[in-house]
C-alpha cells in the first residue's frame, strides 16, 4: 500500500484488478473541502490513458514491477523468445507486450524488460538505435529548396523516411520513439 500523497511518475498501481502506471499527478487543495490528488494513469495492458481523482492521503495498492535485462533470441510465430544472460532461462513475451519496439529489434539485442508476477509487461528501448538500410530507391537531388526524403526499409522490416543521399547498405541512426531518421551512423 502507498499513500496518494507519495505518488510518483512511472509508479505502477493495482486498481480495480488492472495494472495502471502513473503518467502525471497533481496535488490540489481547493479553497473549500479536502485536498485531492488528480492523476493520469496509463493502463498497462491496453495503453489507454484514464484520469482519476483520489482523496489526499488515501491508500492504494502498489504493484511491484521488476526491471531486468533480457536478450532477444528469436521470434516464434507472433511471440518473442527472450533469455536471461545470467541464468540462461528463456521466457516468451507476447507481441502485445513488446508493442512497437518490435520494429527495432534484432536478434541478440539486450532489452530492459518490465516483469510483474512472472509476466512480461513491456520493454524499453534506447532513445535511438543504429540500423542498416536494406532497400531504398535511388535519390536524385535536384533543385530542392526543402529537405526532400524518400522511403527506405530497415533491416528489421520497418519503413522510414530518409534523405535522398542515403543508399542501401548504409547504417543510419533512428529515433525509436518517433520512428524518424536522425543521422548517418
Amino acid at each position: 500500500m502507498v499513500s496518494t500523497n507519495n505518488l510518483k511518475n512511472g509508479m505502477t498501481l493495482l486498481l480495480d484488478g488492472k495494472l495502471q502506471q502513473v503518467v502525471d499527478w497533481n496535488h490540489h487543495k481547493p479553497g473549500k473541502g479536502g485536498a485531492v490528488v488528480r492523476t493520469k494513469l496509463k493502463e498497462v495492458e491496453t495503453g489507454k490513458i484514464v484520469e482519476r481523482t483520489f482523496r489526499a492521503g488515501e491508500d492504494v495498492d502498489q504493484a511491484i514491477v521488476t526491471r531486468t535485462t533480457l536478450q532477444f533470441l528469436y521470434r516464434e510465430g507472433t511471440d518473442f523468445v527472450l533469455m536471461d544472460t545470467a541464468t540462461y532461462d528463456q521466457s516468451i513475451a507476447p507481441a502485445e507486450a513488446i508493442g512497437e519496439a518490435a520494429d527495432y529489434l534484432l536478434e541478440g539485442d539486450e532489452l530492459s524488460v518490465q516483469i510483474y508476477e512472472g509476466r512480461i509487461l513491456g520493454v524499453e528501448l534506447p532513445a535511438s538505435k543504429e540500423l542498416e538500410i536494406t532497400q531504398t530507391d535511388p535519390g536524385f537531388a535536384g533543385n530542392t529548396a526543402t529537405s526532400a526524403t524518400k522511403p527506405a526499409t530497415l533491416e528489421t522490416g520497418k519503413e522510414i523516411q530518409v534523405p535522398l543521399f542515403i543508399e542501401p547498405g548504409e547504417k543510419v541512426k533512428v529515433d525509436t520513439r518517433s520512428g524518424s531518421y536522425i543521422s548517418r551512423a
